[in-house]
């Protein structure tokens, strides 16, 4: 998988609007009702990260939930990344 360009990862965020950049990652923290509401998230998280074998590291706060993603081998951003934001927002609103 290719790294995308900084003009590809500023037009991707631009249809991620709640996520950024931030040293050389797309994130977003998530918030929840209680900690069981993150738990089931990083649940689904962890289910598709497997599914498509592009994993994320997860920062768990009680009720919130920080992605960090960046596709290691590609060395920054890639369109898995993407996907796995598009993924994350729809778990969380669901």
């Amino acid at each position: 998988m290719d790294k995308l360009s900084e003009s590809e990862i500023k037009a991707g965020l631009g249809s991620a609007t709640e996520w950024s950049e931030v040293g050389g990652e797309i994130q977003r923290t998530f918030q929840f009702e209680d900690f069981l509401g993150s738990m089931a998230f990083v649940q689904k998280i962890a289910d598709y990260a497997e599914r498509v074998q592009h994993h994320t590291d997860i920062l768990i706060r009680n009720n919130k939930v920080t992605l960090p993603v960046s596709t290691h081998a590609a060395g920054g951003n890639t369109k898995l990344d993407f996907d796995l934001a598009k993924a994350a927002d729809g778990f969380a609103s669901s």
